[in-house]
């Protein structure tokens, strides 16, 4: 088989989860254990982090994985979903895997995986962990899929856990509070390794806190003390006065870095007291080249001046809610978003917090889970907010274009995958 034809097998033999939602979704850990065995529990060969929550799971894991790599670790990163291609996943010192694994991997393991009938996230992970093993990195960063109690990636013992934040999402799975989510988010938490807290709300920190009583587990919440005395944002991201590293440029823009920026400066406490060699040289380098060494796409990326073009891939209650308040902060004649949902996710209270000033370039994204644009155009207007439908990103984002002038600003987002279609597009 050819790479193009083993992905297509693995998007088709279990099903995309990005693609078709809660079909794909399965539960329970019986396949990866098996898979694990059938590998020889091939993450026991080296150190892991964990990382949860709901949102700024990727930028963390990235930012992490940059200053690793800066203190000289050969470092493993397993992320999703993929934008543009499924070796974005599976990554070593930024390099993603190789075509050639992922077709042997299929061609010579399909007959023990096929009857167990996998999800694609568990086969994904079983590959990634034996890709790790094979390259023999020193660190793998493994961020949780979905949840965290049942995701696949809990079987991993890792060096310290890291729990980002709480808000609605996968409500179908996780359950429809805050306590019920941050419950199986708090799954992750293994017997005596520590965890890092990034935000809590009153619903979620008893959770938390009960779980790491369970677990014997030493807990720290990053926002009892912020590390941060300042963050200024700039052209090249935002400039950090930080308690312990000094200036800090951090690459990534976007407001909701910093909370992520002071979870991030936690956790390297923690994994200094668990022996990690990190300096602060290491610290800064690593905060200013997160893209170029870890290869992460979709955060506040800039694609184009005059008119300035924005993406973010945020797509929930928690993410559009900060990706509205850094539109507010900019400066523009006219604000046009191109803007497109998937059908699982909560339309109505992510509808209800978009500007109002807009113009809006309503579209779909071309995955099956897309919300059609005439639908959310109709359902938009009860929220008036205005605009026309396209039947692609590419159209969308071309008439938004069209109508533009050089001072006008444009957001386009909603979806991870209506960024996806925009990158490929622009060949990112």
């Amino acid at each position: 088989m050819t790479y193009k034809e083993t992905t297509e097998y693995l998007f088709n033999c279990a099903p995309l989860f990005q693609q078709v939602g809660s079909s794909a979704y399965k539960e329970g850990l019986e396949n990866t254990l098996l898979l694990d065995k059938h590998f020889g529990h091939p993450h026991r060969s080296y150190r892991t982090i964990h990382v949860g929550g709901t949102n700024g799971k990727g930028s963390t894991s990235h930012t992490l994985a940059s200053i690793l790599q800066a203190a000289g670790y050969r470092v493993g990163l397993y992320t999703s979903p993929h934008l543009i291609d499924f070796r974005e996943r599976i990554r070593v010192n930024g390099h993603p895997i190789e075509e050639q694994f992922v077709i042997d991997f299929v061609e010579r393991e399909k007959h023990f995986f096929e009857p167990l009938h996998p999800s694609f996230f568990e086969l994904a992970t079983a590959m990634a962990l034996l890709y790790f093993a094979q390259k023999k990195v020193d660190v793998a960063i493994i961020e949780v899929g979905l949840g965290g109690r049942l995701d696949c990636t809990n079987i991993i013992t890792p060096d310290a856990c890291i729990i980002t934040n709480i808000s609605p999402d996968h409500t179908q799975f996780l359950g429809t509070t805050l306590s019920q989510i941050a419950s199986e988010k708090a799954g992750i938490i293994k017997p005596s390794i520590p965890v890092i807290i990034g935000e809590t709300t009153p619903e979620t920190r008893p959770v938390f806190l009960q779980k790491a009583a369970e677990t014997g587990s030493p807990i720290l919440f990053a926002e009892e003390h912020s590390r941060i005395k300042s963050a200024t944002p700039n052209d090249s991201g935002i400039l950090y006065e930080t308690t312990s590293y000094g200036t800090i440029q951090g690459e990534l823009g976007g407001e909701y870095q910093i909370k992520n920026t002071n979870t991030i400066l936690a956790a390297l406490d923690t994994l200094k007291s668990a022996g990690y060699r990190i300096t602060p040289d290491a610290v800064r380098k690593g905060f200013t080249s997160i893209t170029a060494t870890t290869g992460l796409m979709g955060r506040w990326q800039k694609i184009a001046d005059k008119p300035r073009t924005i993406c973010d891939a945020g797509h929930n209650i928690g993410g559009i809610e900060y990706i509205v308040r850094q539109i507010a902060r900019q400066h523009y004649r006219t604000l046009r978003i191109v803007f497109g949902m998937v059908n699982d996710k909560d339309i109505s209270s992510v509808l209800a917090m978009l500007p109002h000033d807009a113009t809006y370039y309503f579209t779909r994204a071309s995955v099956k889970r897309a919300l059609p644009a005439e639908e959310l155009k109709a359902l938009a207007s009860a929220y008036n907010l205005r605009g026309e439908s396209y039947p692609t990103v590419a159209d969308a984002l071309a008439a938004a274009r069209k109508e533009a002038v050089e001072d006008d600003f444009i957001f386009v987002g909603g979806s991870c995958f209506i960024v996806a279609d925009l990158l490929a597009q622009a060949g990112k």
